[in-house]
């Protein structure tokens, strides 16, 4: 099939864009899974992810609450500041 290669195109275009922002190989990659390859998800969720790291909270609490949250960083931060 010809969409199948354009997908791939694609994904890896979405990744090379992120890896550029400045973002760790494998994080690029498990945010695109985790958004089913959608750029903009993922490109939000590594910008939030970051900005909670560098506030000092753990990356694997700031993960699961950014997924629940909807990637919504207000109800995020709600969240962590609560834990």
């Amino acid at each position: 099939p010809v969409c199948l290669p354009l997908q791939f195109l694609s994904y890896l275009g979405a990744c090379d864009r992120l890896l550029k922002q400045g973002y760790e190989e494998g994080q690029v990659e498990e945010a695109m899974e985790m958004f089913q390859y959608s750029e903009k998800k993922a490109a939000e969720f590594l910008h939030l992810l970051a900005q909670f790291n560098d506030m000092g909270f753990q990356q694997n609490e700031v993960k699961e609450v950014l997924l629940l949250c909807g990637n919504q960083r207000e109800r995020a931060l709600e969240e962590l500041v609560m834990k």
